[in-house]
């Protein structure tokens, strides 16, 4: 596991406004770093969940091709396409 870091964020004007309002007493959270913390967690998921709608989408696009459209391979042929090519 990674040792934790620690980060640094000057915010203010209408941002520093909408921080305040979602800590403390009034807000959600009851510290800023309690805030970060969520908003980087939500915003890991957003991002795992957008590659993953990609990942499906292109798997239903390739379930969706006709059969005319793939080439029967053998494999021999797979393993030396994933290999590294010598000539370059």
């Amino acid at each position: 596991m990674s040792k934790p870091m620690t980060l640094n964020v000057r915010v203010g004007g209408a941002l520093g406004e909408f921080v305040a309002a979602n800590v403390g007493d009034d807000g959600l959270y009851e510290n800023v770093s309690e805030y970060v913390r969520d908003l980087i967690r939500r915003d890991k998921e957003r991002t795992e969940r957008e590659g993953f709608e990609r990942l499906k989408a292109e798997l239903a696009s390739a379930f969706a091709a006709p059969d005319s459209a793939y080439t029967l391979l053998d494999a021999d042929t797979v393993i030396r396409r994933g290999q590294p090519r010598s000539d370059v």
